[in-house]
Parts: structure tokens; sequence; C-alpha cells
């Protein structure tokens, strides 16, 4: 399927550049009326998954993957449960390990390629639920790990009821997305992210003593945090080798399902093969839409609740 046109009309006048678009409806959105109901559930390893519910006795559901260092509240999990759900949608918005308030117990924590979770909340509810139809959405790195679970079927068959998926500001190719961190104008982002994973680490420390976190006050760049951290935690040498596994691109060219990637040309936190445009072109089930604006989980409409990324993803899943 050839590269599809957007009708998204850009933000409003404030919104600048991809950076304003990016940053300040992270800070300042908020969505009110969505009530969760929570439940824990196993691993296969022993550890445990939060996921959250908004039942209302639908035969389709929604399930929401959040971006890194994020939960089933960011506003841009609120909008799309929101949305879905007043247009006849159950929903599940799952959190990734360390991501729900509480540590896990196991050593490892979270990453982009960690569909073997998203594959787990799938197999949980077809046991306690009987849903006719599954749609996924993904936000950011949850896009990465929704198109890596769409893209691994060979390996670990669908379910029946899986329909398609939609992925938003998704990282297609984490080697590329990850050298957008390094550049000077994206500190804030970098730093965020840092920050946060600093404070993961130190109480993944306390749990388990052996892991030294010297020096971890002065790492200044996400990359250093990724060699010593990031990769051995989850058993991979380093960086590099840790960005390589959990990159979701070698999948998305055997996804069979359909598929909707929506991601702003003007997104400060991607670039090269995060615009798949070859793989677009080649498979007829692979929809690529890449409006001019849009930052990163943006997408903001002036005057609307919801974003044009939101109403876009609810279009999309209805008609497949």
């Amino acid at each position: 399927m050839p590269v599809i046109p957007s009708s998204y009309k850009g933000p409003p006048f404030y919104l600048i550049n991809g950076h304003f678009e990016t940053v300040i409806p992270s800070l300042r959105r908020k969505i009110e009326g969505v009530v969760y109901e929570r439940e824990r559930i196993d691993t296969p390893d022993d550890d445990f998954l939060d996921i959250d519910w908004v039942r209302g006795g639908n035969d389709k559901l929604l399930l929401i993957s959040h971006g890194l260092e994020g939960n089933s509240d960011r506003h841009y999990v609120l909008g799309l449960a929101k949305l879905f759900h007043q247009q006849g949608w159950d929903i599940v918005a799952w959190n990734n390990r360390t991501c729900s308030g509480e540590m896990n117990r196991q050593r490892i924590m979270y990453h982009h390629g960690a569909s073997y979770d998203l594959r787990t909340v799938i197999e949980h509810i077809n046991k306690v639920a009987d849903y006719q139809r599954i749609s996924l959405a993904g936000i950011s790195m949850g896009g990465g790990q929704t198109l890596r679970f769409m893209g691994e079927h060979e390996e670990h068959p669908l379910a029946s009821n899986i329909q398609g998926a939609v992925v938003i500001s998704a990282p297609c190719s984490l080697l590329d997305s990850v050298t957008t961190l390094a550049k000077r104008s994206n500190w804030i982002y970098e730093k965020k992210f840092l920050d946060r994973l600093k404070v993961k680490v130190r109480k993944k420390a306390e749990q388990f003593p052996d892991i030294d976190i010297s020096g971890l006050d002065h790492m200044k760049k996400l990359k250093e945090f990724d060699d010593k951290y990031s990769g051995p935690l989850h058993g991979l040498k380093d960086a590099q080798a840790f960005y390589e596994y959990c990159s979701p691109y070698p999948f998305v060219g055997k996804i069979n399902q359909p598929v909707l990637i929506l991601n702003a040309l003007n997104d400060p936190l991607l670039e090269g093969d995060c615009y798949p445009h070859e793989l677009a072109e080649a498979k007829d089930n692979l929809y690529l839409e890449m409006p001019r604006r849009g930052g990163h989980v943006g997408f903001v409409v002036s005057g609307r609740e919801f974003t044009y990324s939101e109403n876009r993803a609810l279009d999309f899943l209805m008609d497949i």
C-alpha cells in the first residue's frame, strides 16, 4: 500500500514547532472521566503485570500500550480509552513492568522489545473474556512493542480475534530513533527519560544488591545507561546489542494484519527507517501516514478534546 495522504490540518497557532507540539500536550493536556478497574496478572517468569480495564459489556476491545516511562494514566492513553469507550469498545490499558507504581519482582524491567509481556496480557484477556475482536493501539515505545508483536506471528500465532493495530509516533527503527536523543536540540527528552530510569535502577539495586550503581549520578547520556544497565539487565552485551534486539523494524515487513503507522514528519524523536516507505509500498496491509505536523504524540486539534491521532485510530480500526 503506498504512503497514504493525511487530513491533519495542523495544531493551534501557538504550537509553533515539533518541540512545542510534543511538550505542551504532555504537560497540560487533561482527560477526565476514565475510571479503571485494576487487575494484577501473573507472568510466566513469576512476575506480575498491572492491567487497567474499562468494561461496558461490549464485544470488541482496544488494548493500549504506553510509551517509555509512561503508564495507563498518561493523557494519550486516557484519550484513546475515553474516545473508544464512548464508541462502544471495552478497554485494557496495560502497564509495563515497573510502570504501574510498584517495582516488579524479577531482575528485568521493560523495554521496546517486550512483546512477550504484551502477549501475556492478550492471552489473559482471551482466558477471562470472549471478545469477537481485539484491536491494538501502541504509542511511541508501545507502538514498537505492538509492531514487534504483530510481526512475530510465525513463531507465536496470533489469536483469531486480533483484527489489526494502529501505532502512533512509533520508533519503527529503534536504531534510528535513539540517534535523535544525542542531538543538542533533544536534551530535554533525554534528561527526562534518564532521570526517571535512574530512579528505577536504584530501586532495582535495592532488590538485587549485586547491581552496581556506582557512577550512576554522573551519567549524562542515555547510551551510557543502556550500556551499563538496559542491555546487561536483559541479557545483552551493551547498548548497541540492546537497540538491535529491541528494534521492531525487522518485524514490520512480516506483519499480515492491517496496521496503520501514524508518524509526523516533524517528530523530534524519529528519523530514517522510522518512516518505512519501502515496506509500506510493498505490503497492501501496511498503511503509512506521515502528516507534516504533529510532533511526538501531539496531533492536537484546536478546540477539540480528542487529538487527530485518536480519531484517526478509531476511524481506521472501525473500518477493518
